[in-house]
């Protein structure tokens, strides 16, 4: 499973929509995090329409590890 990241951990601070605004890190962070999820979605739909599909899923195997 892919996992996007950003800069840091992904949120930003404020009570209502103007202080989160006033969150330069928090914006900034948001911003980076859309462009590399963007990036994702891109080369997803180029690999698709190259041929390379995602892996198959293998069948779970639970090991009870109680003996």
């Amino acid at each position: 499973m892919p996992v996007i990241s950003g800069r840091y951990w992904n949120m930003v601070h404020g009570a209502n929509p103007d202080e989160v605004r006033q969150d330069k890190e928090g914006m900034q962070n948001m911003r980076i995090l859309a462009k590399n999820m963007a990036y994702y979605l891109k080369m997803k739909e180029a690999a698709a329409k190259a041929g390379i599909t995602e892996p198959e899923p293998e069948e779970i195997e639970y090991t009870n590890f109680i003996r």
